[in-house]
């Protein structure tokens, strides 16, 4: 970029004061032949003239071409920023859609067969598992439209999951939610929570023969909204490194909001693994 600045800028100045030297030969053979100026014709010789006129007329050259290339250098220089936050954002967008496109529940054959069973036992039930079912469906399907969407439009999302999840694991689930009232407007991405409790119920309720407590949390600390996922179990090094859930969590993150939203992964005591998103606070 450098060099090829510095060769336009050498070839901005060779062609000014080539031309230059061309229009004021050009000028004084003709004031020379016509005797005009005649004062000037006797005071200097005709080589002197031409170069007199030659560096009047390249500094008038070179202001105006600096003027000139000036104003297209910054107008290209400005096209060029705009294009490449064009693409940066396009970019963005397509990371984005690249990972909602993996975030459609993992759970629906366990719930359609979880329904299949219900519909002799429990019609009635059944029917609310179909319409829980549904909501999920639609609600991970609107979600590729979405940037951001409430906290509270979220919870009931998993709170339908969490219903069907209950169907198949019965008295092994137990759910708990600590939930401050005044977060539920705070925006959050679409099916983020939903696969932090997804994440949570296959690698921890589903691999203890007793099951175990997912309790989500949501509350303000220090200036953020904080939201929790806990479940019962231990993190292994292989549970904290695979798994899609972990990973679009934190690409998600890093693509919206930066170095200001925070995703951690850790044990807690008490045989819980706790999932914690930290979100700048926002109204939507």
């Amino acid at each position: 970029m450098n060099q090829n600045l510095q060769k336009q800028i050498t070839v901005l100045l060779l062609m000014s004061f080539l031309f230059a030297f061309i229009n004021s030969t050009c000028v004084t053979t003709v004031q020379t032949f016509f005797q005009w100026d005649t004062d000037q014709l006797k005071k200097y010789s005709f080589l002197n003239l031409i170069m007199r006129a030659s560096f009047v007329s390249c500094l008038f050259l070179l202001i105006w071409n600096l003027i000139y290339f000036t104003y297209h250098y910054i107008q290209k220089s400005q096209q060029q920023q705009f294009d490449k936050i064009r693409l940066e954002s396009l970019v963005k967008e397509l990371e984005l859609k690249t990972i909602k496109a993996h975030i459609n529940p993992h759970f629906i054959f366990n719930a359609l067969n979880s329904i299949r069973a219900l519909v002799d036992e429990n019609p009635e039930r059944a029917r609310t598992a179909i319409t829980e079912l549904s909501n999920i469906l639609r609600s991970s399907m609107q979600a590729e439209k979405l940037e951001m969407a409430s906290l509270e439009r979220e919870l009931n999302i998993v709170k339908d999951y969490l219903a069907l999840e209950l169907i198949r694991f019965e008295d092994r689930l137990r759910i708990e939610y600590d939930i401050d009232e005044d977060t539920l407007d705070q925006p959050v991405p679409p099916m983020m929570l939903q696969t932090l409790v997804e994440n949570a119920i296959k690698h921890g309720i589903n691999k203890h023969i007793s099951g175990g407590t997912i309790k989500i949390i949501s509350d303000f600390k220090d200036n953020h909204h904080e939201l929790i996922v806990q479940n019962s179990g231990s993190l292994g090094n292989s549970v904290k490194n695979e798994g899609f859930g972990i990973t679009s969590t934190q690409n998600r993150l890093n693509l919206l909001f930066g170095k200001e939203a925070n995703f951690e992964l850790t044990d807690k005591e008490g045989g819980l693994i706790e999932a914690k998103i930290v979100l700048p606070v926002k109204s939507i």
